[in-house]
């Protein structure tokens, strides 16, 4: 690289910045009024106005309510209830009747609840027994295969060190079956017999008729306003969303409807069970009555969609019912899958207030403006008079050039009105202004009289007697001296 041109950029970079430094600290600028006849600019400013007008008071201080104070500050209680009776279909032909104290797991949440629809039921004791066969390490030919074995995570138990070749294992496809080689598993010490996945599981029927009664308790507050969810005379209904939107009693075959769209999707939930939100959101005007306040539910899927997800689908887990008999530890153990109901709440109330209708007028005039920003843009930028525009927008005042100016104007028009004097002979000063006289001349023989203008020196006799003007001397000095 060039050192001179290196040199020059740091230079012309050095005195970027300290003009720009001393513009800032030195430069005061105020707004010019300059009167630009353009039907086009004109036609555009009104239009953008027009359309920001509408905006200001339509959508932000109408529909925003931007004359409100806003409070978003909810405090919120959820109480759920479910009812509804399902069954089971036993081996023998028989059924067995759930109610919501057999399929409501736990039986109190807060803010959710879960709704058992499929389960695999396990009976236990405290024994000895084989591995599961879906559980690969556990493939054994002799003791010593099952003998100084890690922890492993998936183990349903502790390792006895045993081998058991009573059952012959095709551990290919995880099936009872005769192979060539004779496989059996390793024995372990724990709750026995072991679970079984594959195991056909067992299906509550009538679990979409079930109803679930939503009631929430809010408070703001700020405005130290309480409400509800419930109607004061509400009578057994069930919610609709034309018919009956007030009622907050919900089917869950609506509310599974409006989670998910997809029939195959909505029979796999059941099965294999799945998350579902409810949301309650409130938007109370305070300036109306409360009683017209009225929440607003939505229902969405927050578990991943079976035909995306193929690892961990659904929604299940265990839980076990214990006691002992005869001096054995027994217990019944369920792999429950169901639906989980997670209930959330949100909103805000408005009340009109002045001052927050004062601050959103400013803001409004603000916006407002920005119609002149994009016009002046226009204007200055990219018409074709734009050049001429720019001079008479930006106008550079310097005080101290102004006030050397003005003097040398008024010094120019002095000298103007002596040479117009000078050049009319019939010109009585007399009449124009006072004057006094020099009788005594000074010492020297030429006296000149020089002014700070352009003027020659005049020279004077020092037998004559001068009248001399206070402010237009010089002018009857010359007067005289041409005679």
């Amino acid at each position: 690289m060039n050192p001179v041109s290196s040199s020059n950029q740091r230079f012309n970079v050095r005195s970027f910045l300290k003009q720009l430094i001393v513009g800032f600290m030195t430069e005061y600028e105020t707004p010019k009024i300059v009167m630009v006849h353009s039907y086009s600019i004109t036609t555009l400013l009104r239009f953008i106005q027009t359309i920001l007008l509408l905006y200001s008071l339509c959508y932000l201080l109408i529909y925003r309510k931007g004359y409100q104070y806003q409070d978003t500050s909810l405090i919120s209680s959820i109480t759920i209830k479910v009812k509804g009776l399902g069954y089971i279909d036993t081996p023998n032909n028989d059924s067995y009747v759930f109610d919501g104290t057999d399929y409501i797991i736990p039986s109190s949440e807060n803010n959710a609840v879960f709704i058992m629809t499929n389960f695999i039921e396990t009976d236990q004791s405290r024994s000895t027994c084989l591995e599961s066969a879906s559980f690969k390490p556990a493939k054994c030919r002799n003791d010593g295969d099952c003998q100084n074995k890690p922890y492993m995570p998936d183990i349903n138990g502790r390792w006895t060190g045993r081998c058991s070749l009573t059952s012959i294992i095709d551990m290919s496809n995880i099936t009872t079956n005769i192979s060539q080689q004779p496989y059996g598993l390793c024995e372990i010490q724990g709750w026995c017999p072991v679970e079984d996945d594959r195991k056909k599981s067992t299906v509550i029927r009538e679990i979409p008729h079930f109803t679930i009664f939503i009631k929430n308790f809010i408070e703001f507050p700020t405005f130290n306003v309480k409400h509800k969810n419930m109607a004061g005379n509400l009578k057994p209904c069930v919610f609709h969303p034309k018919k009956n939107t007030d009622c907050p009693i919900f089917g869950l075959d609506y509310i599974l409807e409006e989670a998910e769209k997809n029939e195959t999707e909505r029979q796999l939930m059941l099965l294999y069970g799945g998350v579902i939100s409810v949301k309650l959101d409130w938007d109370c005007n305070l300036d109306r009555n409360i009683k017209l306040c009225k929440p607003v539910y939505t229902f969405d899927r927050l578990d991943t969609p079976f035909h995306e997800e193929r690892f961990s689908i659904g929604f299940n887990f265990r839980f076990a019912s214990h006691w002992k008999d005869n001096e054995t530890y027994l217990r019944l153990l369920r792999k429950a899958y169901g639906l989980r109901f997670i209930v959330s709440v949100s909103g805000k109330a408005g009340k009109f207030d002045f001052i927050t209708l004062t601050l959103n007028t400013g803001s409004l005039v603000g916006i407002f403006g920005l119609a002149t920003f994009l016009c002046d843009y226009i204007l200055l930028n990219l018409t074709e008079k734009a050049s001429m525009y720019r001079e008479q927008i930006f106008h550079r005042v310097n005080p101290k050039e102004t006030r050397v100016d003005n003097a040398f104007e008024l010094l120019k028009k002095q000298v103007q009105d002596k040479t117009l004097i000078m050049e009319n002979p019939n010109t009585n000063e007399q009449h124009m202004t006072p004057s006094f006289r020099i009788s005594e001349p000074p010492p020297s023989e030429n006296l000149s009289i020089v002014t700070s203008t352009s003027f020659s020196s005049v020279p004077v006799n020092q037998n004559s007697t001068t009248l001399v003007h206070p402010y237009i001397g010089l002018t009857n000095m010359m007067k005289q001296g041409t005679k």
